[in-house]
């Protein structure tokens, strides 16, 4: 099979113009080929009158050396490569001891499931609920004020991303073509095949939920086991090596290998590896706000005269500003046609985070607007104190929930006074989708002074870009903490933690991914490495 990239036809192309178009391309007669998948859908918006469609095509034809040698200097066209995953090992007909994965979102569950198609039936530990119990408590927090800290968006099966846009991209290395073993598990779980192919695909929240509930079904089918409710109070080390867990009822699970798939917000699961030796370093991450536009403003800025065009659908963006402060502000986690949600894992703090459906119908765009923070900026030594960057994160929402009105709801300013630097007494045209509810205030007490120096500036910069960005009744909702996790719990190159033996720290949590498709890669990898030290290879 081989493979041609960057063929572009115009974005109203005929359902039928694929096949003509690869023959001329390629210089062929119809009948010489023999059939051709869609690998990749892609789409160059940078001329608004004339978007082009831009496809990576797999096909076949009768003498596949010839072509070839026809077409040598063509730098789009060759071998189709191997994408079919290969499994590293199989479990032994006996097991010693089962491995135990901490945590059920993206990189737990793959890692779960990939540890199970191989046999070494994983025992999988959620602190939280199954997903449709935990989504009935997260609606509790955002219709009646009511949070359960052991289920909401972040703890749960399903992890954070299952309350998110479901964005499916990544910009991590993949030599190993993990992301399609993540993608191909996704549609055999119940997502829509076009995530095979489109270049930016999602899923939305409900359709996440019954995936995930699909997936658990495998894990137990091939003999895993998942328990909800079942926290992990502390490791058993000897030695500098794992010999369990131990569980918030006293139960003990005997183990040598623990995936760590935890999430950026398992605060409390960190102070306790902390304390017990394990090493954690402070990383580096983002915090900022949340803004609302009109979907349709950045539909028209976007696509122009092709604004709703169902192939491009709601239209998102991702933009970045280097301010004279030194800092970069940038957008993250864009949710197109989506909404603002209460994602706090605590009580009396205020954290936002953005989710879409499927759809992206809803009448706002929504984006975290962020700036980096630094080791260097957390309160105390972050060289003594590794965990000195929860503090700084618990500090602003906790500062969010008092301009809040010391309720779940949230500060929110127009873009207008935040510019100006006035506090904010009504909204404006922008109806903010924050449940369960927002405080028109000033958001200069729910951030350092730092990033509100950088925003103010970068918005203004992102008008340039983007047509009415800056407009001034858009939304700010504050507080934007968990972007990433806060620590790295710091690994070999077996993948393992580098002061204890047979604990694999993986995932956004550990510091090693950043969304649901790089934490499912990641999810793999660990598995893999957890495979093959069982089985006694290196």
């Amino acid at each position: 099979m081989l493979r041609l990239t960057e063929l572009k036809l115009p974005l109203d192309h005929a359902a039928d113009a694929l096949r003509p178009a690869l023959c001329r391309r390629l210089g062929i007669a119809d009948g010489e080929l023999l059939d051709f998948t869609i690998f990749k859908r892609s789409y160059d918006a940078r001329k608004k009158s004339a978007i082009v469609l831009i496809y990576t095509l797999d096909f076949t034809v009768a003498d596949e050396a010839a072509l070839l040698a026809r077409l040598a200097d063509d730098r789009h066209l060759g071998p189709t490569p191997d994408t079919l995953y290969q499994f590293v090992a199989q479990a032994p007909a006996e097991l010693k001891t089962r491995p135990v994965v901490i945590g059920t979102g993206p990189c737990g569950l793959l890692a779960g499931l990939i540890l199970a198609q191989m046999g070494f039936k994983p025992i999988i530990l959620e602190r939280g609920k199954a997903v449709r119990e935990r989504t009935k408590d997260t609606w509790g927090l955002w219709r009646n004020n009511k949070l359960n800290p052991e289920s909401n968006v972040q703890f749960g099966e399903g992890g954070a991303g299952t309350f998110s846009d479901g964005k499916l991209y990544s910009q991590i290395k993949d030599p190993q073509h993990h992301g399609r073993k993540v993608l191909e598990e996704f549609v055999k779980a119940g997502a829509p095949e076009e995530i095979m192919y489109v270049s930016k695909p999602h899923i939305g929240t409900f359709r996440l939920v019954k995936m995930v509930e699909n997936i658990r079904a495998t894990i137990t089918e091939l003999g895993g086991e998942i328990r909800f409710g079942s926290k992990v109070e502390r490791l058993v080390i000897e030695n500098h090596q794992v010999r369990g867990v131990v569980l918030a009822d006293g139960a003990t699970i005997a183990t040598d290998h623990v995936v760590l798939a935890v999430g950026h917000s398992a605060r409390d699961t960190f102070q306790t590896l902390y304390e017990q030796g394990v090493y954690i370093e402070a990383k580096p991450f983002s915090i900022g706000f949340r803004v609302e536009h009109p979907q349709t403003l950045i539909d028209q800025a976007r696509f122009g005269p092709n604004a709703g065009n169902e192939i491009l659908g709601a239209a998102d963006y991702k933009l970045v500003h280097h301010c004279k402060n030194g800092r970069a502000a940038y957008s993250f986690c864009m949710c197109p046609g989506g909404q603002v949600v209460a994602a706090t894992s605590e009580p009396g703090r205020v954290v936002t985070n953005g989710m879409s459906q499927y759809s992206r119908a809803e009448r706002n765009a929504n984006a975290a607007l962020v700036v980096e923070v630094k080791p260097e900026d957390f309160p105390g030594d972050y060289k003594t104190n590794p965990l000195a960057g929860i503090d700084f994160q618990r500090h602003w929402e906790s500062a969010a929930f008092v301009a809040g009105g010391s309720t779940y709801e949230a500060p929110a300013q127009r873009i207008g006074d935040f510019l100006a630097g006035r506090p904010s007494t009504a909204l404006g045209a922008v109806d903010p989708s924050y449940q369960p509810g927002v405080h028109m205030t000033d958001l200069s007490s729910c951030v350092p002074p730092y990033v509100i120096e950088a925003l103010r500036e970068a918005i203004p910069a992102f008008d340039k870009q983007i047509r009415g960005f800056a407009m001034a009744d858009a939304v700010l909702t504050g507080v934007e903490t968990r972007t990433s996790s806060p620590i790295r719990i710091k690994r070999g190159p077996d993948f393992q933690s580098i002061n204890t033996r047979g604990l694999y720290p993986a995932g956004e949590g550990a510091g090693y991914a950043g969304g649901i498709l790089s934490a499912g890669v990641d999810g793999i990898k660990v598995a893999e490495a957890v495979a093959l030290a069982m089985v006694g290879q290196p």
